[in-house]
């Protein structure tokens, strides 16, 4: 089957904060890429849902310090489905919209660190 992702996928855990409505969740991602990302959550989300998104993304400075940076972003749910055999957890997928073009460059600068030759 070919590929049809437009971006690279990394399977990374980072810290999110999904808001939706008049609620929030705290998770993390299971896998992300520039375009979207992959958690679960304890609470069903609609798809189409627009959420907004406080990602926690660590990058390495020159120095070899780690800085962490937290990316406000746009989302909507594109994909939500119970897990299987656990009561109360959804897997969501979320397409990241109206990225700004710093937190795009750090994001695309993370990924690309973490993608093995």
């Amino acid at each position: 089957m070919q590929e049809r992702r437009k971006h690279p996928r990394i399977n990374k855990k980072l810290p999110l904060k999904v808001k939706a409505g008049s609620f929030d969740l705290v998770t993390e991602t299971k896998d992300i890429s520039l375009s979207g990302a992959y958690c679960q959550v304890d609470k069903f989300i609609q798809p189409m849902t627009k959420v907004g998104l406080l990602l926690l993304l660590p990058l390495r400075l020159k120095n070899d310090k780690i800085a962490t940076r937290k990316l406000n972003l746009e989302g909507v749910i594109v994909r939500a489905e119970q897990v299987k055999d656990r009561e109360g957890k959804f897997n969501i997928a979320i397409f990241f919209n109206n990225m700004k073009e710093k937190d795009k460059v750090n994001l695309n600068h993370y990924i690309q660190s973490h993608i093995k030759p």
